[in-house]
């Protein structure tokens, strides 16, 4: 899978500054348009929402956001070094042509329903982060905590992130990912054409019901990994403490080392150094199953 992102960086001649202020007020920079915002506060008793809703070509810099939804219908902007507090809910929704660089993100639901974003030197902490999200780069990225993180993501490119969540890319299209830490669990279930190369992928239940879900020397940590999955493939990766792999998937993996147990594995061969054990129901694999490539086989239940 190989596709090309042309993103278009504005180089806009800004005609106004706000710098060292604070705002509070609903809408306080309504439409902003070709400005930088720099060491400026979002916060107060007014308490006011949508501060930077609808504007166009701004840069927003070493700036803190406590306030809700400052960043929605933006168009072309740069975030640079800022912190967007637990309060700062849902802060980025409906954007295009988006950077974010060197932040610090707290606020639930952090980026939804967003095209063309560049996410690079970040510090994430956000429930329901990344969603519905369309052309996407990630790189040197760390999320924390989050649950469904990249839910429901199309065409996205993901280099070193170190992720900590739950049902992760769920519903994904058309992603690369690669020079990754993934701890997580239940991630990739229904993702469709996604590509995982040399990164450690350490979480339960991972890939199930995928479509062309391929990973390239990985190491794969979990219980019950690649069940009902269809044209998967694995290439030069390790299954550490994965028993019940395989379930009625459609299958071509090359293994090394060994994999706790394989359970009925419908189509395609898979090739290991040692399997410990191999389950194969004949109400299930009727055929014979997928084809079995391994000299060390602790024991075989029918």
């Amino acid at each position: 899978m190989a596709f090309q992102f042309n993103f278009i960086i504005f180089h806009s001649m800004k005609t106004q500054k706000i710098e060292g202020k604070t705002f509070d007020e609903e809408r306080a920079l309504y439409a902003l348009k070709d400005s930088s915002v720099i060491n400026c506060e979002f916060a107060g008793i007014a308490d006011g929402e949508s501060a930077l809703k609808e504007a166009s070509q701004i840069t927003v810099e070493k700036c803190k956001m406590d306030l809700r939804y400052p960043l929605w219908h933006v168009l072309d902007a740069q975030i640079l070094d800022c912190t967007l507090t637990e309060n700062c809910r849902a802060p980025l929704w409906y954007d295009q042509n988006i950077t974010i660089d060197g932040c610090r993100i707290a606020g639930v639901k952090a980026l939804r329903e967003c095209d063309e974003i560049r996410l690079k030197n970040t510090v994430v902490d956000s429930p329901e982060f990344l969603w519905k999200c369309r052309k996407i780069e990630v790189e040197n990225v760390e999320i924390q905590n989050s649950e469904y993180p990249f839910f429901e993501v199309f065409d996205a490119k993901i280099k070193n992130l170190k992720m900590k969540g739950k049902y992760s890319f769920q519903y994904c299209e058309n992603l690369e990912i690669s020079d990754s830490v993934l701890d997580t669990k239940d991630a990739f279930w229904h993702s469709k054409n996604v590509t995982v190369k040399n990164s450690v992928v350490n979480g339960e239940y991972l890939g199930w019901y995928s479509e062309n879900l391929r990973l390239v020397d990985c190491k794969i940590k979990g219980t019950q990994p690649f069940c009902y999955c269809k044209n998967l493939i694995l290439e030069n990766c390790t299954m550490e403490n994965c028993d019940l792999s395989f379930e009625r998937s459609s299958v071509n993996a090359d293994v090394r080392g060994k994999i706790d147990s394989v359970k009925n594995a419908l189509f395609g061969k898979i090739c290991a150094d040692e399997i410990g054990e191999l389950i194969l129901e004949e109400s299930v694999v009727k055929n014979g199953g997928a084809q079995i490539v391994c000299k060390n086989i602790g024991k075989t239940v029918r």
